[in-house]
């Protein structure tokens, strides 16, 4: 089996970071290499020299032994060579045949031949197995349904080696079979893949062999994953033992602190109830489209609700946008970090303030810079975000550290009482995963009503002390914790006819 790629000491430095410190391993013909490590561990950067966004400050690139040097995205797919990136590239306000033809549509003196583009993308997409409308803008699409599009992007460019960063993130469990049996129609057709995932089970699935980064550098590779347990590769990963990952807490809960009457919603296929107590992690789990962002989204004013009330505390409350249900002590983290968390041109502190800003006025027109910073650097020492400094741009931050930060500008607020999290841990490594459960449990026990949202059943059944599974708009059913198994929850969120095959387990 010939070598179709190597990474040779590349080392790649940024203002006060060293993003990769002589970084070397190599990736055969017809076999997918696992690519493992904490958030900003410098696994994206690695795939961002591949990819021709940045250039190596040392080493090389090899490809069939010669060495290769991109100036360009444009140089790195010349070369065969197709990224598929955690955040998403894509242009909302065009449609997925003009997404995926980006760069190479037909056309004769000017003119584009779209019938001859969308016919070619549909027949492409039938023999992967994906659904997609080809005629549908990408900003009306789902998330998952839009990283799909990124990865047939990649895949209809026919490259011989291909990167995959966190492509299961958003995925659904369908989409996900999906994508495994393309990833290994690929590696038997002799394409060189590299697979860049936190859930465990999927490395073990598809990669023949990992390697491991930390701060930047190779730390442990392994030509063959047989014999390689769980425990240690998360012990390479993070530096220490994780015996518990999800290291749940019980608590006692208090009275109903957040009452959700009869909403009603565009989204919502019936008026949908349900309550939440002091110091209660309620879960949601369903399928992708199964309505649970769309009704968070109601109750937290972000979407207008044709119907039905909020309670809190037993007491009727008026939400009409965001900022009435923020001050009122409800927020949330939204699933697309990206769209709707980060202000990418602002620094970390300001990302971190900026809703609780209110709070560091003096005299009520000035802002305290001084105790914004202490606010900054604090929570940048307890979640633990990799970063050069609070002034740092929040967008040159890994995906994990963007969501730390967005994390931190919730608990920044001083009289939470609810915090509802949409896939709070998509795209976050084992260990900063088990720091944010941490404080799941620490806003629990200081009598926050927690609600979260997420599409990894293992998580659901490891963090919450009781389970509601949606189902096509409405609540298909209620579990208590101890009530709860994967085939329990799947029963219920599954449509009648779908086979009860259980997820991917989270590392």
């Amino acid at each position: 089996m010939t070598t179709t790629l190597r990474f040779d000491n590349i080392g790649k430095v940024f203002p006060g970071v060293r993003a990769l410190d002589s970084v070397s391993f190599e990736v055969k013909a017809g076999s997918v290499h696992g690519l493992l490590g904490e958030n900003g561990a410098g696994k994206s950067t690695l795939l961002k020299v591949l990819g021709g966004e940045y250039q190596p400050d040392s080493g090389r690139v090899l490809i069939d032994g010669d060495e290769r040097r991109f100036s360009s995205a444009k140089d790195s797919i010349a070369a065969g060579i197709a990224v598929i990136h955690q955040e998403l590239q894509y242009v909302p306000d065009l449609t997925v045949a003009e997404n995926l033809m980006l760069g190479r549509l037909p056309n004769s003196v000017g003119w584009v031949h779209m019938r001859e583009s969308k016919q070619y993308v549909r027949e492409r997409l039938n023999a992967m197995g994906v659904d997609l409308d080809v005629n549908k803008k990408l900003r009306q699409l789902s998330i998952a349904q839009r990283q799909m599009v990124e990865i047939c992007k990649a895949l209809m460019r026919n490259a011989k080696v291909i990167a995959l960063d966190e492509p299961t993130s958003s995925l659904s469990h369908h989409e996900t079979e999906v994508l495994f049996k393309l990833v290994h129609d690929l590696r038997a057709e002799g394409h060189a893949l590299i697979y860049v995932s936190h859930r465990l089970d999927e490395i073990y699935e598809l990669c023949n062999g990992a390697t491991i980064f930390r701060d930047g550098r190779k730390v442990a590779s392994h030509d063959t994953l047989e014999g390689v347990s769980r425990d240690t590769l998360v012990r390479e990963m993070v530096g220490r033992e994780i015996s518990d990952i999800w290291g749940y807490r019980p608590r006692k809960a208090g009275e109903v602190r957040l009452e959700v009457r009869n909403i009603e919603g565009k989204k919502l296929a019936e008026p949908t109830s349900f309550s939440v107590r002091s110091g209660e992690i309620l879960g949601f789990f369903g399928l992708v489209g199964a309505g649970r962002s769309e009704l968070m989204r109601l109750i937290y004013g972000a979407d207008s609700k044709k119907g039905g009330e909020v309670l809190l505390d037993g007491k009727p409350i008026k939400i009409s946008r965001t900022g009435d249900a923020i001050r009122q002590g409800i927020v949330l983290c939204p699933e697309d970090r990206k769209e709707e968390g980060i202000i990418a041109i602002a620094s970390v502190s300001e990302n971190i303030n900026i809703s609780c800003r209110r709070h560091s006025l003096r005299a009520g027109l000035f802002l305290d810079h001084k105790k914004e910073a202490q606010t900054a650097d604090a929570f940048i020492q307890r979640l633990k975000i990799k970063t050069p400094s609070r002034r740092q741009r929040i967008r040159f931050l890994s995906g994990g550290n963007q969501q730390k930060a967005i994390l931190s500008r919730w608990l920044a607020e001083p009289d939470l009482k609810v915090v509802i999290l949409d896939e709070p841990t998509r795209g976050i490594d084992v260990g900063a995963k088990h720091e944010i459960y941490n404080v799941i449990y620490e806003l629990a026990e200081r009598g926050c009503a927690i609600v979260m949202i997420s599409s990894e059943l293992p998580e659901v059944l490891g963090v919450s002390d009781r389970i509601i599974a949606m189902k096509q708009g409405r609540i298909a059913g209620e579990l208590t914790r101890a009530q709860a198994s994967e085939a329990s929850v799947l029963d219920l969120a599954l449509p009648s006819g779908h086979p009860k095959k259980t997820q991917p387990v989270a590392a």
